[in-house]
């Protein structure tokens, strides 16, 4: 396998454990960059740009980020917040009256970032076609009533959590969020991520096409490790949150699809670069290239205070949850107990780790069957640890 790209010196252990991701973890094409105050340290890519091709990843290869784009799409709300323009403690019916309906008077903005806000789930799945229409799910989400108490217990609000934030923004703001992230986060800091693929981005070829992959077997005699029987039997039963909660869009669009591309689903479809990913986060925790930090020292304090954690209602592990971020935990382990950012179902994972200057991004075009912690995303997580304390 070629691998391409640069390391700072003290970083080869992320060069290492990349290209053993793809002798030992399956890789067939992904790239990860890593940034240091500010500074890129690590800028890394090989394999295939398509999952089921032969052509070469290139630099500039973006991919989709799946559950990844929920940390992204985080910031917009914390950044209005920043601004003065969105209360987080005050109800989102405030801002969204449609939302009042059947018992969500009560739902907090606060409520939908830190996923307490009862509604993981549609009674009426959406069709792909629905999904991708911008109205369709926030109607839906608007027209669902809670199934727990909100502000009470916590859930992963798996693609609910991305139709309620794209209203939010869009009734605070008259611009859909994928459309503020364009002009506001990555225009400014030169960031090749997009929240709804531009018709020239997807004419130009940038993204590959992404698919399903086996985990390869393990070396040696020993039994391959299998989830835990309660997690297993919450996915297997269609009448569990888990499985309701992934399935509010039934079937699940093509991934590779122009049009999903062009979608904005703020929970599941952003698309970026692995460098456009870490430079992202670098941007939440300080200088890059003369940009100042995007987050007030008050805001990046609010962003990854623990406001759920325990038994997650959808996940069945526990999980850790800031604002709109994942934070450091046995379900998603970042670098330290510090870092917050979110990972992508079967693979992609970009966080920061403000007390060591850390930025990650990795995007892949391989989704395996992980959910919150891929072991070729922790590969690296590891590699970029060892490379802080040697």
């Amino acid at each position: 396998m070629d691998v391409h790209g640069t390391v700072a010196e003290g970083f080869e252990p992320v060069r290492d454990a990349f290209v053993r991701n793809f002798a030992a973890l399956g890789d067939r094409g992904a790239a990860v960059a890593v940034y240091r105050d500010g500074r890129k340290v690590v800028d890394l890519w090989g394999g295939t740009r398509d999952v089921d091709g032969t052509e070469p990843w290139e630099r500039g290869t973006a991919q989709i980020m799946r559950s990844a784009t929920k940390g992204v799409a985080a910031a917009v709300p914390l950044l209005l917040h920043q601004r003065g323009e969105l209360d987080l403690d005050a109800p989102v019916g405030e801002y969204w009256p449609e939302f009042k309906a059947r018992g969500k008077d009560r739902v907090l903005v606060r409520h939908v970032l830190n996923h307490r806000a009862g509604l993981p789930v549609l009674d009426r799945p959406l069709t792909p076609e629905e999904a991708l229409e911008p109205s369709k799910g926030p109607e839906a989400v608007a027209a669902q009533a809670p199934v727990w108490a909100p502000g009470t217990d916590h859930g992963y609000h798996a693609l609910t959590y991305g139709w309620m934030l794209d209203e939010l923004v869009r009734r605070v703001t008259g611009h859909g969020i994928g459309e503020w992230i364009a002009s506001e986060i990555a225009g400014p800091l030169g960031l090749d991520l997009w929240l709804g693929l531009p018709a020239e981005e997807e004419a130009a070829g940038r993204t590959g096409r992404v698919g399903r992959i086996e985990a390869p077997e393990p070396a040696g005699a020993g039994p391959r490790l299998r989830p835990k029987r309660s997690v297993t039997e919450a996915y297997d039963d269609p009448s569990s949150l888990t499985r309701r909660a992934f399935a509010a869009i039934t079937p699940f669009p093509d991934q590779n699809d122009p049009a999903y591309r062009a979608a904005t689903l703020p929970a599941t479809n952003g698309i970026a670069t692995a460098d456009g990913l870490a430079r992202f986060y670098a941007s939440l925790i300080g200088e890059v290239d003369g940009v100042p930090s995007l987050f007030t020292p008050q805001t990046l304090a609010a962003a990854r205070k623990e406001e759920s954690a325990g038994p997650d209602r959808v996940l069945v592990i526990n999980t850790r949850f800031g604002l709109g971020h994942m934070l450091h935990g046995s379900a998603s382990p970042f670098l330290s107990p510090g870092s917050f950012g979110h990972p992508g179902r079967g693979g992609p994972l970009g966080f920061a780790d403000p007390e060591s200057g850390i930025a990650l991004g990795y995007v892949t075009n391989g989704f395996r069957k992980t959910v919150t912690a891929d072991p070729r995303a922790q590969a690296l997580v590891r590699a970029v640890r060892a490379a802080q304390s040697s």
